[in-house]
């Protein structure tokens, strides 16, 4: 029996589970490069580009161990652009009698791959993901009869389980969460470490150009693409982080600096989410670190929380509301998404601090995401469904498991509830607290309304108002209303009318698309 093993583009590891029992003298191995995956969000050139690079070095590292590999390119004329079109070319290639390929990160995905068998006319086993620390069951199990799914919950579940940080019964150190200790802005003079970088090779340099002919309108830059795209140069990140990163990454999580896109994080997201790295091996390396004394507790608790915790309930949360999780729309927010997002052309400095490191890296950190592009967003009321768009196509480490929950439900609340606690909704205090961009902004953070005050400011005050009857009876949004209760009359009305006068000025900037 031939078999055709398919192994799909964010599927690079040789642990991957299509690829045991693999018979190297009989079975094939299936890549394929796919113009409609590059397009059905129009993605950064950087993550088309890291993708492709990471496929053919991955190709090349199998044709070395001696397996029977069968690459089709981007640029090979007879290429459908789709995965049933080059499965369906591939058996006929071959005479397949069977198809191996393992679960899909995306519902899309998975629906194609249930009509495979039928379609083609040969067996079709979809095999577990074991890339993950808690399988989809597994979650399921866990979330089965609770009222409410809440990360930290899970997260110590799956501390019990792995033994991880624990003490017995007990976490290290007597709590849980180190999150309180996490949250410091950076001091001035702090030495930032330097970001690790990976010369593009020959095989790079070819995709880099292939990407610039082919998908030249795109947003992004290409030509300062460093991104690592081998098992080895991925474990070279891992390294770097674990030795200059992680001692200060815990205190600064969640700070933001002018022209400083990375700061102390790992930049390992990408590496993890294509194959490169495994959830597990990272996580024992940062303990290993930690148990030898190179990083404090809260900085590994911190980031093993991100890991451990927080990617493996975001996966296990989008599995359980396919496919119609994307649909709600909580707050009823219907404005579009602004031209800035794509040219970062606008006076508000954090936002155009983080779209121009968004376009020139494929990267922004989790509070930039979070608290700037997310949480005026989710105070603008624009649709949740061009938010997830334009997060899914503008970032390097984007696929919808992963970013649709963090969007739709932590940016934007969009899911009334079932993955956040309340609204990650801030004013411009936070922003000038966690960062150092209101120095350099055209508005001031101090003020309210009027025209120099910070939109964020109008816009916050503005969304509280605008959602009270859906938002005052959540216990974890009483401190915010009862600021609002302070406010007089006439302040309420010159604030909305403040907020909604530059909310209108929005609409005819226009939503630009990826130029």
């Amino acid at each position: 029996m031939k078999t055709l093993r398919f192994i799909l583009g964010d599927q690079l590891s040789h642990s991957i589970s299509s690829l045991q029992g693999c018979d190297r003298n009989r079975d094939i191995i299936l890549l394929a490069e796919l113009a409609g995956e590059a397009t059905y969000v129009r993605h950064h050139k950087q993550k088309i580009a890291l993708v492709l690079s990471a496929m053919r070095h991955f190709a090349q590292g199998l044709e070395g161990e001696g397996y029977c590999v069968d690459y089709v390119r981007l640029e090979d004329k007879s290429n459908t652009g789709s995965f049933s079109g080059e499965l369906k070319r591939a058996v006929s290639r071959h005479g397949a009698d069977r198809i191996v390929v393992t679960e899909p990160g995306e519902w899309r995905v998975l629906e194609v791959m249930q009509s495979w068998e039928q379609d083609l006319g040969v067996p079709v086993e979809i095999m577990q993901d074991t890339r993950f620390l808690a399988s989809r069951s597994e979650f399921e199990q866990w979330a089965h009869g609770r009222k409410s799914l809440r990360m930290e919950f899970f997260y110590r579940e799956m501390r019990r389980k792995t033994g991880w940080l624990m003490d017995g019964d007990k976490p290290k150190g007597g709590r849980w969460n180190y999150d309180a200790e996490n949250r410091k802005s950076l001091p001035r003079g702090l030495t930032l470490p330097e970001r690790s970088q990976f010369k593009p090779d020959h095989i790079t340099r070819e995709v880099m150009d292939l990407v610039t002919t082919e998908f030249g309108g795109h947003f992004g830059e290409i030509e300062s693409f460093d991104w690592p795209v081998t098992r080895q140069e991925a474990l070279d990140t891992l390294a770097h982080f674990i030795r200059d990163c992680l001692p200060g990454f815990g205190d600064y999580q969640d700070a933001m600096k002018s022209g400083a896109d990375f700061l102390f994080h790992s930049l390992l997201s990408p590496c993890l989410n294509l194959g490169l790295l495994d959830a597990r091996e990272v996580c024992e390396a940062v303990l290993t670190a930690h148990d030898e004394g190179h990083a404090p507790l809260a900085a590994t608790e911190g980031f093993l929380r991100q890991v451990l915790g927080w990617r493996e309930f975001v996966r296990g949360f989008y599995w359980m509301h396919m496919p119609d999780y994307g649909a709600s729309n909580f707050f009823e927010a219907k404005r579009p998404l602004p031209g800035f997002y794509w040219t970062a052309n606008t006076p508000m400095n954090c936002l155009a601090q983080t779209v121009d490191a968004t376009r020139r890296n494929a990267y922004a950190h989790h509070i930039q995401r979070l608290m700037i592009t997310g949480n005026f967003a989710l105070l603008a009321g624009i649709e949740p469904a061009q938010v997830e768009e334009w997060y899914l196509a503008v970032y390097a480490d984007a696929y919808e498991w992963v970013e649709l929950p963090n969007t739709h439900g932590m940016a934007l609340f969009a899911d009334g509830g079932l993955m956040a606690s309340k609204p990650y909704a801030a004013s411009g205090a936070y922003i000038k607290r966690m960062s150092d961009y209101c120095t350099d902004c055209a508005f001031d953070p101090k003020k309210r309304s009027g025209e120099s005050a910070c939109p964020f400011n109008y816009l916050y005050w503005s969304f509280l108002i605008r959602n009270e009857g859906r938002l005052r009876s959540n216990p974890r949004m009483g401190l915010s209303y009862r600021n609002l209760d302070r406010l007089e009359d006439d302040q309420r009305i010159r604030i909305t009318l403040q907020a909604d006068a530059f909310l209108d000025s929005l609409a005819g900037l226009g939503t630009l698309g990826s130029r």
